[in-house]
């Protein structure tokens, strides 16, 4: 994890690849009940008979649980000794879902701080997640994050 001492230790560090996360399992346990909590429950995800013959080879996770990740990743890789108030998602401005992550796969976050703005709320912080699967050369998805940090 980085630990910055406060908001301008986080500016001078923008363009920093912050580094990688501790690995996360996406077994199927997980996907269930991402798929109850959507109610997207398509064959892909939860059948695990059906998709073995699918084109995936077995069930995959969704691209939103994927993408779900980030939240706990990006807690897990920056913190500030001197606290903003509170800390929201404010959106996402780009999300690319490069390859499925296959039920029992392991994956992780390489994170890069790509720019701090000041605003009349607080400050905008963008981070360029790149989400990897273990073993696997091409990431399962790359996206570009906006936490508004109030301080």
């Amino acid at each position: 994890m980085r630990v910055f001492a406060d908001i301008n230790e986080v500016i001078a560090s923008q363009g920093e690849h912050l580094g990688y996360t501790d690995w996360v399992t996406i077994d199927q346990e997980r996907i269930s009940l991402f798929a109850d909590a959507t109610e997207d429950h398509q064959w892909i995800h939860i059948d695990q008979e059906k998709a073995a013959s699918g084109p995936f080879g077995g069930t995959i996770a969704h691209g939103f649980l994927t993408l779900s990740m980030l939240a706990h990743f990006s807690q897990s890789s920056i913190s500030l000794t001197e606290k903003p108030s509170m800390s929201i998602n404010y959106g996402l401005n780009k999300v690319r879902f490069l390859q499925p992550v296959p039920s029992g796969a392991r994956i992780r976050d390489g994170i890069e701080l790509s720019s701090v703005q000041e605003s009349p709320k607080g400050y905008l912080v963008t981070t360029t997640h790149t989400v990897e699967i273990e073993g696997q050369e091409r990431p399962a998805l790359v996206a570009e994050s906006l936490g508004l940090w109030v301080p």
